[in-house]
C-alpha cells in the first residue's frame, strides 16, 4: 500500500514539474520571436511569477487547509490552467499574452504548495523519503526540456499545448491520490498569512539571511529570463536540452547536500553558492564568443551549486532557526521573499538592464551579451564579499542522522 502511495506521489511530482519546465525555461525565447518582445517584456512577463508567490501563500491557507482536500483544490487548479494555458498558445498580441501568463501564474502557483503538503500527509517518514519523491519533478523538468529540443519547439505555441495536456492529465490524476479530509487548522490568520513568522527578525543572522536570499534573486531573474535566449543567439543548438543539465546538477548536488553539511557547515555553504553565481556568469560573460561553447556548458552545469549550496540550504537553515510553532510559516517567509519580492525585483530589474545592452555595434548578436552578464556577476560578487564579512552564527548545525532521536532541536541563535 505505501509502495502504491510513493508511486503515486512520485507521479503527481513529476506532471507537476513537467508542467512548469514545459513553457517556462523557453518563454524568453517566445516571446522575442511570437510577439518581436523586447527584454522589458520577457522581464515584465517573468515578474508574473512572483506577483502569484505573494498571494498564493494566502490562497492555500485559507481555501485548501479550511474547507477542501487539498487533492480537489489541485484538481481544480490545474483544470483551469490547462484551459488558460491552451488559450495562450492561440493568443497573438503580447498584452493579452501577458494578461493570461499572470492568469495562469495564480492558477500554478498555489499547487506547488499543495504537492508538497499532499506529500507529507501521506509519507511517514516524510524526511526520508520526500527527497526521493521530489527528485521525480526534478525529473519531470528534465524531460519536458529535452522533449521541447527534440522536436525544436524552442520558439513554437506547441509548448503550451504540450503544458496544458499535462496540467490537464495531472488534474486527473490529482484525485486519485489517497487524501480525503481537509488539513485540520485553527489558526488565527495572523498565522494562516505567515505574520508569526516574522519574530525572526529579532535575530540578526536571519535580516542578514533573508535580505541576502531576496538580492541574489536578482542574478537568479538573469539566468531563469535570458539564459535560453541568449544560447539561441549565440549559436547553441537543442537550448532547451542543454538547460536540463542544469537540474541534473541540482538532482546530484541535493544528493551532496547532507555530506557537505557535515564536511564544511552552512555558512561555507552559502559562500560556495555564491561564489558559484560569480562564476557562472564569468564563465557566460567571456564563453559565448570561443569557437566552443564548452565554457557555457560549465555555467550550466553548476546551476547545481548555485541553486542548492544557497536555496535548498536556505530551507535547512530555515529548518534550524525556527521553533516548531512558526516551522510552516517560516518557509513561507522565505518563500515570499525569494520567489515572491526577490524574483519580482529580480525580473524587472534583468530586463530593464538587458534592454540597455541591445547591439548596436554590429549585428551579430541581439544583445551585447558580454555586457548583460557582467552585470549580475558583479552583483553577486559584492552581495557575496557583504555575506562573508557580516553574516555570523554562535554554532552550526549537523544534520542528525534519520535514524537518531530528535537531538539539536533547538533553532539556532545569534
Amino acid at each position: 500500500m505505501k509502495s502504491k502511495i510513493k508511486l503515486k506521489l512520485s507521479i503527481l511530482m513529476f506532471l507537476e514539474y513537467f508542467v512548469w519546465g514545459a513553457w517556462y525555461v523557453t518563454l524568453g525565447s517566445y516571446i522575442l520571436n511570437a510577439f518581436q518582445g523586447d527584454a522589458n517584456q520577457i522581464g515584465s512577463a517573468y515578474a508574473n511569477l512572483s506577483i502569484a508567490a505573494i498571494i498564493s501563500p494566502l490562497f492555500v491557507g485559507l481555501i485548501a487547509d479550511r474547507f477542501f482536500s487539498p487533492k480537489y483544490v489541485m484538481s481544480i487548479l490545474h483544470l483551469l490552467g490547462a484551459i488558460c494555458l491552451f488559450i495562450l498558445s492561440l493568443t497573438q498580441d503580447y498584452d493579452s499574452f501577458w494578461w493570461l501568463i499572470l492568469l495562469y501564474c495564480l492558477l500554478y502557483m498555489p499547487t506547488m504548495a499543495l504537492s508538497n503538503s499532499i506529500a507529507f500527509r501521506l509519507l511517514d517518514q516524510p524526511a526520508v523519503e520526500f527527497p526521493k519523491v521530489r527528485a521525480f519533478g526534478t525529473l519531470g523538468w528534465i524531460c519536458s526540456g529535452l522533449i521541447i529540443s527534440y522536436f525544436k519547439l524552442e520558439v513554437s505555441p506547441t509548448t503550451f499545448k504540450i503544458a496544458a495536456f499535462c496540467s490537464l492529465a495531472l488534474a486527473g490524476f490529482s484525485l486519485l491520490i489517497p487524501l480525503k479530509k481537509t488539513i485540520s487548522s485553527t489558526s488565527n490568520w495572523k498565522q494562516l498569512i505567515g505574520l508569526d513568522a516574522f519574530v525572526l527578525f529579532k535575530k540578526r543572522s536571519f535580516i542578514i539571511f533573508f535580505i541576502t536570499s531576496i538580492a541574489i534573486c536578482i542574478p537568479l531573474s538573469f539566468y531563469y529570463s535570458f539564459t535560453n535566449p541568449f544560447l539561441i543567439d549565440v549559436g547553441v543548438e537543442n537550448s532547451a536540452a542543454v538547460m536540463t543539465l542544469g537540474q541534473i546538477s541540482e538532482l546530484l548536488f541535493m544528493l551532496a547536500i547532507p555530506f557537505a553539511f557535515r564536511k564544511l557547515g552552512l555558512k561555507m555553504m552559502f559562500i560556495i553558492g555564491l561564489i558559484s553565481w560569480v562564476l557562472r556568469y564569468f564563465l557566460f560573460a567571456y564563453g559565448y564568443k570561443m569557437d566552443s561553447h564548452i565554457l557555457l556548458y560549465i555555467g550550466i552545469i553548476i546551476h547545481g551549486l548555485c541553486y542548492d549550496f544557497f536555496f535548498v540550504t536556505g530551507q535547512i537553515y530555515m529548518d534550524k532557526v525556527a521553533d516548531e510553532r512558526i516551522k510552516s510559516a517560516a518557509q513561507g517567509l522565505i518563500t515570499c521573499g525569494t520567489y515572491g519580492i526577490g524574483m519580482f525585483l529580480g525580473s524587472h530589474v534583468s530586463g530593464l538592464i538587458t534592454l540597455n545592452f541591445v547591439n548596436s555595434i554590429d549585428d551579430t548578436f541581439r544583445y551585447n551579451w558580454q555586457s548583460v552578464w557582467m552585470v549580475p556577476m558583479l552583483f553577486a560578487l559584492i552581495i557575496l564579499i557583504l555575506f562573508s564579512l557580516i553574516f555570523k552564527l554562535k554554532h552550526l548545525p549537523i544534520p542528525r542522522k534519520e535514524t537518531e532521536t530528535n537531538v539539536d532541536s533547538k533553532p539556532l541563535t545569534d
